[in-house]
């Protein structure tokens, strides 16, 4: 009994301390779209602001596997067919990231350029 009571009272406090999801609210992300159909990268190039949080969309509209791969990024996503997600950037700073889809290296690699 006495293990319920300390739970209660440990879930009223954490109750209490939690932020308002309103108190906080910031302005969302921009966010930037980037398709992927059988090898081909659409828009090859995306420019991004520079310093600056951003939500990278990614969306996998061929009939393959893709696979988001930036080495300068150092960041990776594998998505099957018909299969959308996404990547957050804390920032970058100005410059050109090179990304590429790793199951189809035949095609040339795609930009993302921070300004």
């Amino acid at each position: 009994m006495r293990a319920i009571g300390w739970l209660m009272r440990l879930l009223a406090a954490a109750a209490l301390t939690a932020p308002c999801p309103t108190a906080f609210a910031e302005e969302e992300d921009p966010v930037f779209e980037v398709h992927f159909s059988n090898g081909v990268v659409s828009p090859s190039v995306i420019e991004v602001p520079a310093n600056t949080r951003f939500k990278l969309e990614l969306h996998n509209d061929g009939s393959t596997p893709i696979e988001f791969e930036s080495i300068p990024l150092r960041k990776e996503k594998v998505l099957a067919p018909g299969v959308s997600s996404f990547l957050v950037f804390r920032s970058l700073r100005e410059g050109n990231y090179a990304f590429f889809d790793d199951f189809h290296l035949d095609m040339p690699p795609a930009a993302l350029v921070a300004r």
